[in-house]
């Protein structure tokens, strides 16, 4: 028998390449896909998953505590990828972000505690750290959250740590850079970029655009989490990053370059509040189990830019519906 998965937000950007990951790495594994569909959760990314009989899909919220019950029992792994994840929205309504960022943390991670599930992995940020003005920060650098986005993840981590030391349960916190890759929802900075470009339309650029991010391609990052559920040492936190940090002008020049346009279709736009400088994190725990990222921004970023060019299909519809 393969191990039953329960992963929360597979039907988002990283959660759903997490889920064909395991599909196709452990032939034999399950999964239970427990997502609400919020803007964010795509119905024609689980319809694609659901080509797989070892997947089923359950609608429903992470602060259901009847419904998470339900799922827990029989699980050996949870992965916790639900979350409310873009920082504008965070500043224009923050409470949403509580309540399912930590509210719902603390209902999955309590079930899985009480049904004795052997690994959980919470899926979190760089972001916690805050700005990161030189060098990178280790994971027990201090948390400094400068959204209420951040502030969310940061305080399901402790919530999560808090765990191990109240009741000896002993989770994984992963705290990774910016993602990018297919099916990221096209209101993040690539695919926008790349969508509005592609239709002909400006990109709006906050700020300067000098503002550095350290670039990961999604496959990469769930490499890393598919090489934690088995080789992670229960109650560690791990940072997850490529080590390869961007401005966002040069990143927005390098999808320029690769949609055929020019430095006309750059909207220079006021600055967003709370806008962290830099990120960027020592990642040299993971690394020592053997992992690294395997793609380059350099390769990625174009492969990235010809899937969102032959996938309208599936981002057009997303777009229209926000317009």
């Amino acid at each position: 028998m393969g191990r039953s998965y329960l992963i929360t937000g597979g039907a988002g950007f990283i959660g759903s390449n997490f889920v064909r990951m395991v599909l196709d790495r452990e032939p034999d594994a399950t999964v239970t896909n427990l997502d609400l569909l919020t803007y964010a959760g795509v119905k024609a990314t689980v319809d694609e998953l659901d080509v797989s009989e070892r997947h089923a899909f359950v609608r429903g919220d992470i602060r259901d505590s009847e419904l998470v019950d339900s799922l827990m029992g029989g699980k050996d792994v949870v992965v916790n990828f639900a979350a409310e994840s873009h920082v504008d929205r965070s500043i224009e309504g923050p409470a949403v972000f509580l309540e399912t960022n930590v509210v719902g943390t603390g209902v999955l991670i309590d079930a899985a505690r009480r049904h004795g599930v052997d690994r959980y992995v919470q899926v979190s940020t760089d972001e916690v750290y805050g700005s990161i003005a030189e060098g990178f920060a280790g994971e027990d650098a201090p948390l400094l959250p400068s959204s209420p986005y951040s502030a969310s993840k940061a305080g399901a981590d402790l919530l999560v740590e808090s765990y191990r030391v109240t009741f000896d349960y002993p989770a994984i916190v992963t705290r990774c850079t910016n993602n990018y890759g297919p099916y990221q929802f096209p209101e993040k900075m690539i695919p926008l970029f790349v969508t509005n470009l592609q239709d002909g339309k400006k990109v709006p650029l906050y700020g300067d655009g000098l503002n550095e991010r350290d670039w990961l391609y999604v496959e990469d990052h769930c490499s890393a989490i598919h090489l934690l559920v088995d080789a992670g040492t229960p109650g560690e936190i791990y940072n997850i990053g490529a080590n390869a940090q961007v401005a966002n002008l040069d990143l927005t020049n390098m999808l320029l370059e690769l949609t055929g346009r020019d430095d006309s279709y750059i909207d220079y736009v006021a600055d967003r509040p709370g806008h962290d400088r830099r990120y960027a994190v020592d990642s040299s725990k993971i690394r020592a189990l053997g992992w690294q990222p395997e793609h380059s921004i350099a390769e990625r970023l174009a492969t990235t830019v010809d899937w969102y060019r032959s996938r309208s299909d599936w981002w057009q519809p997303l777009k229209e519906a926000r317009a």
